[in-house]
């Protein structure tokens, strides 16, 4: 072999050999590229995997909380109707505490008794308001404002017109009440 051809093959050896590492590199840089890529994506759909999942677990737990307050307050209605009637029994007990009947008044006190303990076991309270309590707008319903018999109570309950009551931890009917002015 001639030296020009030997120089020309040593030559395109030499290209050869930096085409094949430059190939190498290319290649190299789109698997870099392409893991990175990858990575990427991997991330992304984690993320979207932990807030749905997330999500989920938040549905999970206020359907459980609006069922168990659903439990809880599934009588309100027949409850709530209930009330006046418990009213009107307050009201006639007073009246027939009055009477000398002793066995009568007996028999309606423990006819109310069983009607009050009955809504008790339902999750049925009586709201505590008493006269000479400080009005609270936030717990309390003004139905009228008079004169206060005394400086002490001014601002402060003078009378308890109806009863308010709770059904677990819900007020159902704020108590009605005459405030002094």
């Amino acid at each position: 072999m001639s030296k020009k051809n030997k120089k020309a093959e040593d030559v395109k050896d030499q290209v050869e050999e930096v085409l094949d590492t430059t190939v190498e590199e290319t290649e190299t840089e789109e698997v870099i590229d392409t893991e990175a890529q990858l990575k990427e994506e991997l991330g992304k759909e984690k993320d979207k995997f932990l807030r749905l999942f997330a999500e989920f677990e938040n549905y999970k737990k206020r359907t459980s909380k609006e069922r168990v307050e659903l439990f809880k307050t599934a009588s309100q209605d027949v409850i709530q109707s209930m009330l006046p009637v418990l009213d009107d029994f307050d009201r006639a007990l007073k009246e027939i505490e009055k009477s000398e009947d002793t066995s009568l008044v007996e028999g309606v006190g423990l006819i109310h008794n069983k009607l009050k303990e009955a809504l008790k076991s339902k999750g049925l309270t009586e709201v505590e308001v008493s006269a000479g309590d400080v009005f609270n707008a936030d717990n309390h319903e003004a139905i009228t404002q008079i004169p206060a018999p005394s400086d002490d109570l001014k601002g402060k309950i003078v009378d308890v017109i109806e009863k308010g009551y709770t059904l677990g931890e819900k007020v159902i009917r704020f108590p009605k009440v005459v405030t002094g002015q």
